[in-house]
């Protein structure tokens, strides 16, 4: 059986304000506040359903919840968005009637999160299918794409909705989505080139930039850094709880299910990346001959890179920023923009690239959702816009007067829409109307939007007007035509034109709205009314070849060109909220009031005047007010005698006859007063509340005792169900008991036969064994006699063959011992036979030893006598050669003697040298002994030639640059040898140059470009700040001319030197990369004063300096100080620069530290 609930049971406060008795101000506020502290969130008024944001997640919105008031009742369950949604679309679907939700509210209050929940939960109950599942979902995606680019962080909410959305989704006759349509309002473009503190841009500009791939954003040419575009706050770029990069990725999915294509979604993220391109854009005075400022760009290159996006000429783009081309009929007058409105010009083109972007995307979701029959549609619109804003400060503006008019217009048709329905409901179900007092809007909203005196008349007026418009002028014309108005206040009374209000600050006016007081300040009201975009600039922009350019500024074609004025922003936003407005009157309204608990977005916390301060503002007394002027309560007949019905014997429990009947029966009985209900032809109504709280009280007393009576009836009918069942119990134990008894009878019966049956067949074995045991023993008594009788006869013939055996063993042995014997004389006599024959050997082989060496004494004595005679025989030849030469050699034949031996003596030695000769290698330090002393010089001499000759043979194998750098070596060698103890690490580094290459990286082609010299060296290094002694990478590049300081990220130029503006070079002893660049005296590079360096390549660095200097004939030789402690000119003031050794405990690094205003102090970690 369904278990029905009803809004009334289990009730927290009073779910439904009509019933609230007494109705206050203050037990209204009570009552929200009691159901907000216990989690109940939505509360009734009438149809009207009221939502507190949580700022928490709640378990209330589940699948389960879903079908809980799937096809319910609106009253028949607890207040929940849930119930207004299903009671919508079951009217849509059932009774053919289009709908539309309208959900208000100010920033924060979860405008958009109850969007999106009516939204799902229309998409879970409606019908399935694959073509219909795919509405559903594109319908659904839609949401988060437009999200992106008209959501922002503001103070007041996360994800605050910057722009008016009204969506019709259209449905077929079974209820099942066909398609939709998305209008927008009013989006905040002025906040894509300024906002408040605390708050950020649109979301898209910060989830393309976290979430975006490298290789992306390097075709958008941007980088991850917000730091870098001025369109962007920083104070609030990062959110807590907010994920940007996870959310690019769901836009682009997003976008890709409702539709896009991949060119489109390119599109839009180059013209997103232009706008971040086109707030960069600075402008700098310049005077003309004439006397007049020109604005001219301070730096192309965001300029020259958004063109590039847009395809736009950078000329063409350049003269829209500086000129401005007014035409009147034949005639055109080009004048030129002084800075301050090239920067308005600028924004313009911003706000204006973004807001129809934003259009554009509007119109493409669209043309993807949109119904593809042409048959008739059901329709049910979703109004999700911005509630009612009062800034407390008084800064309101021309974006909350559009704002607040708005929510008059749609107060206006609240109030009217909602007293049809009544008086609608009154007359259809009989009920005498009676004429209801309120309060009428219509005169504020005539004030506002009338044609010949209203406010954005006169403000379009104004705009039109030639001549010198102002604000101040506008206010004039206020305080003119409107100080009489009841509703407007002024600095002029109402009462007297001539006496000052002294309440009113100056350049404001005060209007009486519905939801109270507003001021406002009309600084910025002519501005933003116009919303100019000169048309040079329109011009240029459709001159791109960009394929959504052209679409996006149709006004900028030449052929197409019309002079009439633009409708102003006022008139625009005019003629949209009328046409929303017939729009809604077609439809069968349906109210989401949104209310913010607190300002602090934070859960469990009930701000009282800030919620009595919206109650106000969204009419919501009034609104109780005009529901409880007729009737407070209604039912139908059926539900309500259903519910009341044990409140009389006659109807309890169950009436035979028409409901109606039974209820008037029912409130006959209970003497309830006649004109406190009337009954209608379907329902009844009941006036006051404390009339149904009487009848809640007697149904909750009745329903009191008919509990004790059904306790009652129930506990009787348990007992004796119980009796019944221990007396079918006792009948079945008994049985059961009787069965068991004679079974266990039965079977100790059967066990004692059993024994007696076992005794008898024992002895009867036992007998049989007896038997068989003596005839087996019988058996046994034969075959051992008969064993043993085979025994002993088998003994005797093993004796008898023993016997024979060692008989023949006997005869064997003995022959045995005689065979040996005979082999034993036998080896005697050979032996013997042996002995004789060695001896007779080894007479004759010492016979032959002893004749053997007789003859070797012969020989060798015979060889000493002949080599005797050969000596003295020489001897003898040689004492003849010199009696017979001597006459030739007496004078000097001892010197000839000499110098040839010399000669000899230096031939071999040259000879041996040119076999031992080392190495061809420079460093090869080897050299072969010398051989004599007397050879020490010329050994020596040798040696430095033969070095000599081979570093010429090295030299000879050198290029051109191979040999320029061996000439920077040397020159390194001569500046810091023996003077920088960073030489010697840097000897075996070669001198590279070009580190960063310059030319060949795309990143640097811009600073390639501005220099026009050949880069001799390029590297990075830090500069020392001043202030603190830390370092910023710079890149250093030197030419013969100058030295050129750059930033390393960007490649912006910082600094230009020209060589002949350095005086001096100052570096300390020790092994840091610290390096001073002194400028001279008076020259223009000086004004900033000397720079301090740090570098890995400090002596490449100076050396190349003092190399390029030295090599100019039209400079000074650039001097090169080593010393630990040198002064450094910055801007005015000299700061000493000091070098010490630092501890072990600060490490292996080189750091500088500010010791006082004139005192840098950087330490070098001890060489090891």
């Amino acid at each position: 059986m369904e278990v029905k609930t009803s809004l009334l049971d289990n009730m927290i406060g009073v779910g439904d304000m009509v019933l609230l008795e007494p109705l206050t101000e203050d037990s209204f506020l009570e009552n929200l506040k009691k159901r907000f502290d216990h989690n109940e969130i939505y509360t009734y008024i009438g149809s009207v359903v009221i939502s507190l944001n949580p700022y928490r997640s709640l378990p209330i919105y589940t699948p389960d919840k879903v079908e809980e008031y799937r096809n319910r009742n609106f009253y028949e369950l607890s207040p929940h968005i849930y119930a207004l949604a299903d009671e919508a679309y079951r009217s849509l679907r059932d009774q053919d009637k289009d709908q539309c939700i309208l959900i208000t509210g100010e920033s924060g209050a979860g405008k958009t999160e109850a969007s999106k929940l009516v939204m799902s939960y229309v998409a879970a109950v409606c019908g399935k299918g694959q073509e219909v599942n795919k509405v559903k979902e594109q319908l659904l995606q839609s949401n988060p794409v437009l999200e992106a680019f008209g959501n922002a962080k503001t103070v007041r909410n996360d994800n605050s909705s910057r722009f008016g959305k009204y969506m019709d989704i259209e449905f077929d006759f079974k209820g099942d989505p066909l398609g939709g349509v998305i209008s927008n309002y009013l989006l905040e473009k002025s906040r894509v080139v300024k906002q408040p503190r605390g708050e950020r841009n649109f979301h898209i500009f910060y989830q393309l930039l976290s979430g975006a791939s490298d290789d992306t954003l390097k075709k958008l040419k941007l980088e991850r850094d917000f730091s870098k575009y001025n369109y962007l706050s920083l104070d609030s770029a990062t959110v807590s709880g907010l994920d940007d990069a996870a959310n690019f990725r769901t836009v682009r999915n997003a976008m890709q299910i409702v539709g896009f294509m991949e060119d489109e979604m390119q599109s839009v993220l180059e013209l997103v990346a232009a706008v971040l391109k086109l707030g960069n854009i600075e402008f700098k005075p310049e005077s003309r001959c004439n006397g007049m400022d020109e604005s001219r760009i301070k730096d192309k290159n965001d300029l020259k890179e958004m063109c590039e996006l847009l395809g736009i000429e950078q000329s063409v783009l350049e003269r829209a920023f500086s000129y401005r081309t007014v035409e009147a009929k034949m005639e055109k007058v080009s004048t030129t923009l002084n800075v301050a409105q090239a920067y308005y010009a600028r924004d313009a083109l911003a706000k204006n690239l973004y807001s129809r972007l934003f259009s554009w995307l509007v119109t493409r979701i669209n043309e993807s959702i949109k119904a593809q029959a042409k048959t008739r549609h059901k329709v049910m619109g979703v109004l999700d816009i911005y509630g009612f804003e009062i800034f407390e400060d008084g800064d309101n503006s021309f974006e909350q007067f559009i704002i607040n008019y708005c929510n008059e217009k749609l107060q206006q048709i609240f109030i009217e829409l909602t007293l049809r329905e009544e008086q609608e409901e009154y007359i259809r179900e009989g009920i005498e109307w009676t004429n209801i007092e309120y309060f009428n809007n219509a005169v504020i909203c005539d004030l506002i939007e009338n044609n010949q005196n209203g406010i954005l008349a006169m403000l379009d007026e104004e705009c039109l007007r030639p001549g010198t418009v102002t604000d101040e002028t506008f206010l004039d014309k206020l305080n003119t035509i409107c100080a009489d108005h009841q509703h407007f206040e002024s600095r002029l009374s109402k009462n007297s034109k001539f006496l000052n209000d002294h309440s009113l600050p100056h350049n404001c006016f005060r209007i009486q709205h519905y939801a109270g007081k507003v001021l406002y300040r009309v600084e910025g009201f002519v501005d933003k009314n116009n919303d100019l975009l000169y048309r040079d600039l329109s011009q240029a922009m459709y001159k791109a070849n960009h394929s959504l350019i052209k679409q996006l500024f149709p006004e900028g074609n030449p052929v197409k060109v019309n002079l009439k004025r633009p409708p102003t922003a006022g008139f625009q936003f005019k003629a949209s909220v009328g046409t929303l407005m017939s729009n809604l009157q077609t439809k069968n309204p349906n109210y989401i009031r949104c209310i913010k608990p607190n300002d602090k977005k934070a859960s469990h916390i009930f701000n009282e005047s800030l919620v009595c301060h919206q109650a106000r503002y969204l009419g919501l007394m009034e609104n109780v007010r005009v529901r409880r002027a007729g009737y407070a309560f209604r039912q139908a007949y059926e539900p309500c005698l259903e519910r009341y019905k044990m409140l009389c014997k006659n109807t309890w429990p169950h009436w035979k006859g028409p409901a109606r009947q039974g209820v008037e029966v029912l409130m006959t009985n209970l003497q309830v007063p006649a004109e406190e209900y009337s009954y209608g032809r379907s329902k009844i109504f009941i006036r006051n509340p404390r009339t149904l709280f009487f009848l809640e009280e007697k149904r909750k007393q009745c329903l009191e005792d008919l509990a004790t009576l059904i306790q009652k009836i129930y506990r009787g009918w348990k007992c004796r169900s119980h009796f019944l069942l221990l007396k079918k119990s006792q009948i079945v134990v008994a049985s059961w008991y009787r069965r068991y008894a004679q079974q266990k009878k039965y079977q100790k019966i059967k066990h004692s036969t059993t024994v007696v049956q076992s005794y008898t067949r024992g002895w009867q074995a036992r007998k049989l064994l007896r038997e068989l045991k003596y005839q087996k023993k019988c058996e046994e008594a034969v075959t051992t006699i008969a064993a043993f009788w085979h025994g002993t006869q088998a003994r005797m013939e093993l004796r008898r063959l023993k016997q024979e055996v060692r008989n023949k063993h006997a005869v064997t042995v003995i022959w045995a011992y005689w065979q040996g014997t005979k082999a034993r004389r036998e080896l005697r006599q050979l032996k013997e036979e042996a002995r004789n024959k060695h001896a007779v050997s080894v007479i004759w082989a010492g016979w032959q030893g002893t004749k053997a060496r007789r003859e070797l004494r012969r020989l060798k004595e015979e060889a000493r006598r002949k080599h005797a005679v050969a000596v003295i025989w020489a001897y003898w030849q040689g004492l003849k050669v010199r009696r017979e030469y001597r006459k030739f050699f007496r004078a000097n034949a001892g010197k000839k003697i000499y110098n040839f031996t010399i000669q000899r003596i230096m031939q071999k030695y040259f000879l041996g040298l040119k076999s031992k000769l080392p190495s061809m290698s420079p460093i090869d330090k080897t050299w072969p002994a010398r051989p004599y002393s007397f050879l020490d010089g010329v050994h020596a001499e040798l040696r430095r030639i033969f070095h000599l000759w081979r570093c010429k043979k090295y030299r000879s194998q050198f290029t051109e640059e191979k040999k320029a750098v061996y000439e920077e070596k040397l020159e390194a060698s001569e500046l810091f040898k023996d003077k920088k103890a960073l030489y010697p690490s840097s000897v075996r580094q070669p001198f590279k140059g070009d580190y960063l290459e310059i030319s060949k990286n795309p990143k640097y082609q811009k600073l390639s470009s501005a220099v026009d010299e050949k880069i001799l060296l390029a590297d990075v290094v830090n500069k020392i700040n001043r202030a603190n002694g830390k370092g910023s990478p710079r890149l250093f590049l030197l030419t013969k001319k100058n030295v050129v300081l750059a930033d390393q990220k960007t490649g912006q130029l910082k600094a230009n030197v020209p060589l002949t503006d350095l005086a001096s070079v100052s570096t300390s002893s020790q092994t840091d990369g610290f390096f001073a660049l002194k400028l001279k005296e008076g020259s223009a590079s000086a004004i900033k004063g000397d720079f301090l360096l740090s570098s890995d390549h400090l002596i490449e660095m100076i050396t190349k300096l003092h190399r390029i200097s030295s090599m100019a004939a039209d400079r000074e030789k650039l001097n090169i100080d080593i010393l630990d402690e040198f002064l450094v000119q910055f801007k005015q003031d000299k700061v000493c620069v000091k070098f010490i050794q630092g501890s072990p405990k600060n490490g292996n690094s080189v750091s500088c530290k500010r010791k006082n205003n004139r005192l840098l102090e950087v330490s070098v970690p001890a060489s090891s």
